[in-house]
């Protein structure tokens, strides 16, 4: 029986309306289409055109929607990243449609993760979490600035708790900027419970998922750490070493060399000078940074396996900003190593090689 030949379905998504471009293998375009942005529409869409088909739309805010959706009705979705695209060439929706779907045929798209359906009750209350903490640092820095706005003091925490309210509001002698204060603080107060909802609904969503008690057993992964590990990575599987881990967490150096060969004697060989560094690579998931860098820095401030490994790179000559950065990358390997392998943490079998 004869294979049918594989369509490639490219769809620029916004709110309102989807422009669609389906290309056969050869790169023929056969049909342009414009649907509104509803499932119904989209899936109608998909069915009628057929299988083998390959759908292919950019990471944004439906991306997530969409990916489920589409999933159960084509044989490989692709959600792409195309960041650092030119702009000077022309743009309209068709043709971002249209380029998309021939890249997609080229199989040239840069593909975003959207699996792990597992966690994703868990990645929706990490969101929640998240969200209203940077809240409640937003209101509690808009108090300070009323305080700092005027002179006053306010060092610590004591201008948030409600035990000194009444004798820090009498500090403000206008009485408009009284009132403010008073409404941000109320703010704060709300802001702050439903923070600690959210936090205890995430910690009992997390506990749920396989990989809570390998996590867990690391040091210095605390439980919303790990939370939030689990719901950003969702499977270990997504990389395939620690090399791969690192770029996505923002832990990986990018170098630079240029004119690498020389002849010597006749023959091409490659010279023998260091690339040069360029810092971090500077596409990254932020959050999953902050749980590794939080995690090197108080590591490296108590004793134990991995401040003796921090305590090494220190004694070799390497700058303490670098040896936590080493830190850090050590604990991400660990975490994927332990995960993959489903182990528990065992001190003795920490190495003290630099990652």
């Amino acid at each position: 029986m004869k294979q049918q030949a594989i369509q490639y379905l490219a769809l620029d998504v916004h709110q309102a309306t989807s422009v669609a471009t389906v290309r056969d293998e050869s790169g023929a375009i056969r049909m342009r289409a414009s649907v509104p942005t509803e499932a119904k529409a989209i899936v109608g869409l998909v069915k009628g055109i057929g299988r083998p088909l390959h759908v292919a739309f950019e990471e944004g805010t439906q991306a997530q929607w969409l990916h489920d959706l589409l999933q159960p009705h084509a044989d490989r979705v692709v959600v792409c990243n195309v960041r650092g695209r030119s702009e000077t060439v022309s743009k309209s929706d068709r043709i971002d449609a249209d380029w998309l779907s021939e890249q997609l045929r080229l199989n040239a798209l840069r593909s975003v993760h959207h699996g792990s359906a597992g966690v994703a009750t868990l990645k929706e209350l990490v969101r929640c979490y998240m969200n209203l903490v940077d809240d409640a640092t937003r209101v509690m820095l808009r108090v300070k600035a009323i305080y700092r706005g005027r002179a006053v003091a306010t060092a610590g925490k004591g201008v948030y708790r409600p035990s000194q309210r009444k004798a820090w509001l009498a500090k403000l002698e206008n009485r408009g900027v009284r009132a403010r204060a008073a409404s941000l603080l109320e703010q704060l107060d709300t802001v702050l419970k439903l923070r600690t909802k959210a936090r205890t609904a995430m910690i009992a969503e997390a506990r749920r998922q396989s990989g809570w008690k390998i996590l867990r057993a690391i040091p210095f992964l605390g439980p919303v750490r790990v939370a939030q590990l689990l719901a950003i990575i969702g499977t270990p599987y997504r990389f395939r070493t620690r090399r791969q881990l690192w770029p996505y967490a923002g832990l990986a150096v990018v170098t630079r060399s240029s004119a690498d060969g020389e002849i010597v004697e006749g023959k091409v060989r490659r010279r023998k000078r260091a690339p040069l560094t360029r810092g971090l690579n500077r596409n990254f998931n932020r959050v999953l940074k902050n749980v590794f860098k939080g995690a090197a820095n108080a590591a490296a401030a108590k004793a134990g396996p991995l401040k003796e490994s921090y305590d090494r790179c220190v004694a070799g000559g390497v700058h303490e900003e670098m040896a936590k950065l080493t830190l850090a990358r050590k604990i991400a390997s660990i975490v994927l190593r332990l995960w993959k392998k489903g182990e528990l943490w065992d001190p003795a079998k920490v190495t003290m090689q630099a990652t």
